[in-house]
């Protein structure tokens, strides 16, 4: 026969996963222990409570217009916003003929802009067929150029848009008699190609930061970018987010810009057809300290835009119908109110730290990734309290917290006072969480119910002094104990140097069947470490072998009046004790039923045959965990006995040259001895 388990200390890994089985038992319901809190809570501090809710609401709906908080939610925003912006290649619908520096440099004007120069260039490119021209310059002072400009105008056969604004509107920047100017322009070339287009924009009072359209009065004429694109006339009334754009290649801007210079010196406009042809071309200042305006990409990477280049982002987003959809005021008020309960909830939830980060990282990632989505979506986010989110998520669960723990330090008391008299301390500690899990009766329930045993301890005691057995039991039981509590089992009892203990009570979890396989490896790596670490001087000490079976049995509290004891009954506990006894007879450290095998979503399984216990009728599927194992050893072993088992004798000789491949496993070895003896579908009968 081949060496004893216990002769080698193999090392046991992690073992791999499969697909999980349903796990028994289940958690009380989340409202009934919302009513017991807030019963428990008492009326003063709930009405506290419920203030603070109430103000982590209002903050969660209306923060963009509370101070400060408005400061940082917009700040929020223009992020969102130049995050998630298009990214595009130069937009060959548009193009932008701009007054710079050296344009002025040239003329020696400033203000007004050389109205020379710009009729120049209108004739020229009004030579070259473009679209449609929009012109962001005002023309509100009287120059000895303008018979020249007038005429230009009243030559033009494209359709051009000259900017309009008005004292009414603008008072900040246009005084009356520009106005009265401007219309008195306008008036003397009415009648042909050239019409009044508003270029009125409205930064945000907050930081004078420009996000949207203006307001669009009936007594202005239609916007610059309206007025050149007649193609969405529904969005006349549109004051929504302007869509800024990025470029793909940042040398190469999302609108082409090209000096006014080009079209009034000595260069064929001819050179510029392509550019011009059969496009928008908006005419405008790009002048260093003039008509510069913040926008959210300013926030990211630092400096301004010209109006001209506004303008040329509204007109794209014009032409491509991507006008930004707001939000309902009754979305944001159902929206602050989710937040607030989601934070209040979870601080209602009694999980340790790991298991409730989860959690908190995915409601997290919620509040992050939804106004990104929103935004990305052609939503308006503008109006969505991101900051204020957060804000009445944390009141909200510090607020219910608060009374919470108040109602779980008065449970911890009672939990101390009464589970101390009934239960062993570490389902004590378990119950503390959450008292109203432990029923204080006998019901029944599925259990993974464990056994273990330490070879030859009786035997042992008798050859070492009382003293030296005390302290090597007590040392022994205390490693197995916090093996079990490691893995979330509840320790039944100790019997000599003999550990019961189960899973799926009093508290049930979805992987009891993982851990239990795992605390009954652990165990017996434990005893193989207890042993090897024995003083000098005490003989050997054998190895420790454990019994797992999953079925159901009768857990509660079971004695009389003087002593009570949390305990499991029945034919599971008594299957697990065979399970135990039976694996030094077949050579094993650890057995598995078959039923606890298939609950568990870990693998390396190998087949044990099957046998017939003591005391039952219906012989058993048994298996070893045996994690260090090659896995294809583990599925060509499963195999090969599903074979045999089948009526295939030929496997049992593949079993058998396995075992002479490898002599130093006992249970292979005895496994054929078994199968020999019993044949194709038979059991073997456990002395």
């Amino acid at each position: 026969m081949a060496p004893s388990p216990c002769s080698s200390s193999a090392e046991h890994p992690a073992l791999a996963t499969r697909p999980a089985q349903p796990a028994a038992g289940g958690e009380p319901s989340l409202l009934s222990g919302v009513r017991d809190t807030i019963r428990r809570i008492g009326p003063v501090r709930l009405a506290g409570t419920a203030i603070f809710l109430l103000l982590a609401i209002l903050f969660a709906r209306s923060s963009w217009d509370l101070p400060l908080a408005r400061d940082i939610e917009r700040v929020l925003y223009d992020v969102r916003a130049f995050r998630t912006a298009p990214t595009v290649d130069q937009d060959d619908r548009i193009t932008m003929v701009v007054f710079n520096d050296q344009t002025l440099i040239e003329t020696g004007r400033r203000s007004p802009l050389d109205r020379v120069s710009l009729a120049k260039a209108l004739k020229r490119i009004d030579g070259l067929h473009p679209k449609a021209i929009g012109i962001d310059i005002l023309i509100d002072q009287k120059t000895p150029e303008d018979d020249q400009l007038v005429a230009a105008f009243k030559a033009m056969r494209t359709p051009t848009y000259l900017a309009f604004v008005s004292a009414e509107t603008n008072p900040d920047f246009v005084e009356y008699g520009q106005e009265e100017f401007l219309r008195h322009f306008q008036r003397q070339i009415a009648g042909g190609a050239v019409k009044p287009a508003s270029v009125l924009f409205e930064s945000d009072r907050t930081d004078n930061v420009i996000r949207n359209w203006p307001e669009q009065p009936a007594s202005l004429p239609p916007l610059l970018a309206n007025s050149l694109s007649p193609l969405h006339p529904e969005f006349r009334k549109y004051e929504g987010a302007i869509r800024f754009r990025t470029p793909t290649d940042p040398e190469r801007p999302v609108f082409s810009k090209l000096p006014i210079q080009l079209f009034t010196g000595d260069i064929p406009a001819e050179a510029f057809r392509q550019q011009i042809e059969g496009r928008f071309v908006l005419i405008g200042g790009d002048i260093f300290d003039l008509d510069q305006f913040e926008t959210p990409a300013t926030r990211t990477r630092g400096g301004t835009m010209i109006g001209l280049e506004v303008h040329a982002h509204m007109l794209a987003q014009l032409l491509d119908g991507a006008m930004y959809s707001s939000i309902s005021s009754w979305a944001l008020w159902a929206t602050a109110l989710l937040v607030v309960a989601a934070g209040a909830l979870t601080s209602m939830i009694d999980a340790r730290p790991w298991r409730l980060a989860p959690l908190l990282l995915g409601q997290l990632a919620v509040l992050i990734v939804l106004p990104y989505w929103a935004q990305r979506e052609g939503i308006d986010t503008q109006q969505l309290p991101v900051f204020g989110w957060g804000v009445g998520w944390i009141v909200a669960f510090a607020a219910v917290g608060t009374a919470a723990r108040s109602v779980t330090a008065q449970q911890r008391q009672f939990a101390q006072s009464a589970l101390g008299k009934y239960l062993p301390r570490d389902v004590a500690n378990l119950i503390l969480r959450d008292p109203s899990q432990l029923a204080l009766h006998g019901e029944k329930r599925v259990i993974y119910a464990l056994f273990t045993d330490l070879e030859g301890f009786t035997k042992l005691s008798h050859a070492i002094e009382p003293e030296m057995v005390a302290q090597l039991l007590n040392r022994y039981l205390d490693t197995l104990s916090s093996v079990v509590l490691k893995h979330g089992g509840t320790i039944d009892k100790f019997v000599g140097d003999a550990v019961v203990a189960f899973w799926g009570a009093p508290i049930a979890r979805e992987d009891d069947a993982d851990r239990a396989v795992q605390a009954a490896i652990a165990m017996y790596e434990a005893g193989e470490d207890f042993r090897r670490a024995a003083p000098e001087g005490v003989p050997p000490i054998g190895c420790t072998r454990v019994g797992l079976h999953r079925g159901e049995a009768i857990v509660g509290n079971f004695g009389g009046e003087g002593r009570i004891q949390y305990t499991a009954l029945g034919d599971s506990m008594n299957l697990a004790a065979r399970l135990e006894g039976a694996s030094k007879q077949l050579k094993t450290t650890v057995l598995v039923s078959e039923t606890a095998a298939n609950a568990s979503t870990l693998s390396s399984f190998r087949p044990m045959g099957r046998v017939a216990v003591r005391g039952r009728s219906t012989p058993i599927a048994i298996f070893e965990p045996k994690p260090h194992l090659p896995s294809q050893d583990v599925t060509l072993l499963t195999a090969l006995v599903a074979r045999f088992d089948e009526g295939d004798v030929a496997a049992l000789k593949e079993i058998e040259r396995y075992s002479r491949d490898h002599p130093d496993d006992a249970a292979i070895a005895n496994l054929v001895y078994r199968l020999r003896q019993v044949g194709p579908g038979g059991s073997f009968v456990l002395e």
